[in-house]
Parts: C-alpha cells; sequence; structure tokens
C-alpha cells in the first residue's frame, strides 16, 4: 500500500491527476493517494477554494474546465529515469510509428527537467541496453493511427496479407489492439466477414482512413478475451494463436 503523502503533495498530484483524464472519480483519486473517500470530498472543496475550476459531473465524478492548465509539475529523478527506461524499451518496437512519436514526445519532456537532472538522465540514457530486437527491425507503421480509429471510430480500408499469404481488401472497425511476440494485433469488426477478426499489423500493406464513422461496440475489451478464451478452452487441442477463424 503506497504510503500517506503531506496534504500539499497530495492536493498538487490530485490536480495532476485531474487533469490527466476526462473523469476521475473520488474512488480512483482515493486508491491512488491511499486516503479515504472522506477524504478526497474535503481535498477537492479545498481545491475549488484555490480557484481550481473543478466540475462535478453526478454519477460520473471530477473534472477539470476543458481549457484550464497550471505549469506542468517538475518530475522527481525516479520518475525521469522511468521515462528513460521506458523510451529505450519503445525504440526496440517493431512499429515506427510509435518510436517517432514516443520520441517526439521524450524530446518534449525533457525539456522540462531540472538542469542537474538532466546531466543524470543523460547518464542513464547511455547506461542502459534493451537486448530485444537487437537489429532493431521495423515490420509495421500502422499503430498510431489504428489507435486515432479507435478513439474517433472511424472505418478503415485495408489491403491485408494473410500468413498463408492470400491477398484481400478489408472494410473494418477497429475495436482494440494488443502486442504479443513482438507483433501489434487490431482486433476489428470485418464487414467482410460480418465477424471480429484480428489483423496482425506487419501484414497489412496499405491503410486508407475513411471519414465514414461507426457507433462504438458497447463490448469492452475484456469481454472480447472472455468470450476467445470460453472458445478456446471449448476447443483444447487447437492452439489459439493457430485458430485461422480469429485471423482474417
Amino acid at each position: 500500500m503506497a504510503k500517506d503523502k503531506p496534504r500539499l503533495t497530495r492536493l498538487t498530484a490530485m490536480v495532476t491527476q485531474l487533469q490527466s483524464k476526462r473523469i476521475v472519480t473520488a474512488k480512483e483519486i482515493a486508491k491512488t493517494h491511499n486516503v479515504s473517500i472522506r477524504t478526497v470530498y474535503r481535498d477537492i472543496r479545498t481545491l475549488e477554494k484555490s480557484g481550481i475550476p473543478i466540475v462535478t459531473e453526478e454519477g460520473k465524478g471530477y473534472t477539470i474546465v476543458d481549457g484550464y492548465k497550471i505549469p506542468p509539475i517538475m518530475f522527481t529523478l525516479e520518475e525521469a529515469n522511468a521515462l528513460i527506461t521506458a523510451e529505450q524499451l519503445i525504440r526496440k518496437n517493431k512499429d515506427q510509428s510509435l518510436t517517432e512519436q514516443y520520441e517526439s514526445a521524450i524530446i518534449k519532456i525533457k525539456s522540462v527537467l531540472k538542469y542537474s537532472q538532466k546531466e543524470k538522465v543523460e547518464l542513464l540514457t547511455n547506461r542502459i541496453q534493451i537486448r530485444n530486437n537487437p537489429e532493431n527491425e521495423k515490420t509495421s507503421s500502422f499503430l498510431i493511427q489504428l489507435q486515432a480509429t479507435i478513439s474517433n471510430c472511424k472505418i478503415v480500408e485495408i489491403d491485408y496479407l494473410s500468413l498463408e499469404n492470400q491477398k484481400s481488401q478489408r472494410t473494418i472497425e477497429p475495436f482494440a489492439l494488443y502486442s504479443t511476440q513482438d507483433n501489434w494485433i487490431l482486433i476489428a469488426f470485418c464487414c467482410l466477414k460480418n465477424d471480429f477478426r484480428s489483423f496482425r499489423l506487419d501484414r497489412i500493406q496499405q491503410l486508407k482512413i475513411t471519414e465514414d464513422a461507426f457507433e462504438p461496440h458497447k463490448m469492452t475489451l475484456q469481454q472480447y478475451l472472455e468470450k476467445c478464451y470460453k472458445k478456446f478452452k471449448s476447443t483444447p487441442d487447437t492452439p489459439m494463436a493457430q485458430d485461422s477463424s480469429t485471423f482474417a
């Protein structure tokens, strides 16, 4: 369990937490800062009195008025080290779009570090090596685009080459992404198959994001995975990774 924080430190961290999401529940705040729900209510009132424009959405949680920002809070050395470690991991990722966007973001993050931290971060950068993907191979470049289509509910058209080298054109509704064995997998509703299918990003040959939108799928990713688990549990002789019905 997290250690109790001084109140001023906790209040500052709460503001950062409120700015990190559109809605934050009292339960989430209480869990993060190891305090009671009652303490959260009292802290929220204190922040409101200090001029932070917090809006309470009944039955949902708290949000800060859109457009309100406070100056960036400085990172601790430990937080900076965690970001630098993540940078080394992401550089070895096989999706080109992810590595490019993270490198752009990390430059901005480094710009707000204290001068003394920058020297230590630079030293650590040169003392960490990730041995996965030693050739630094890039096999896809669609991850960031597909993330946007999931959040914006945009229909996508793809030219796809299956694991059996069968070419097809698909119109899909992107649903979720996951990574396994160094490959990114897109779960999407395929209009051709009228069902959910999995597409390996390194097998997508062409991708076009249309202006057409689709209704968000009510099913959660966890529900989808549980459904798949039940299906493969009933056919134990067919490993999940080899079952052709789930892939395009």
